[in-house]
């Protein structure tokens, strides 16, 4: 089922085998962010993480993932968020 994005902030897109083979958690991404269930949501092979309201915390994010060998967009991207309240994202994984 696709995933509804949030406008007026950042959600982080995650493959969620690249997420797994970085050895990264839910646990690990909530002692930085403390996110609720709702933003924190996986989907088949998607993982994704917002709406991200902190600068800090969504630089703090992309840091942990490039420190644990993602690579942006190849792994991970952010949706800025940055679009009218009158349109709808969804996001979902293409494969398997």
């Amino acid at each position: 089922m696709p995933l509804s994005l949030s406008t007026g902030a950042p959600t982080i897109i995650v493959r969620r085998e690249a997420f797994e083979r970085a050895g990264l958690s839910r646990e690990v991404i909530d002692r930085a962010l403390i996110l609720t269930a709702d933003e924190f949501r996986v989907e088949r092979e998607v993982v994704a993480i917002g709406p991200l309201y902190s600068d800090d915390g969504l630089a703090a994010l992309i840091r942990t993932f490039e420190d644990a060998g993602l690579v942006y967009f190849d792994d991970f991207f952010e949706m800025s968020g940055n679009w009218p309240e009158w349109l709808t994202f969804h996001v979902m994984s293409k494969g398997t």
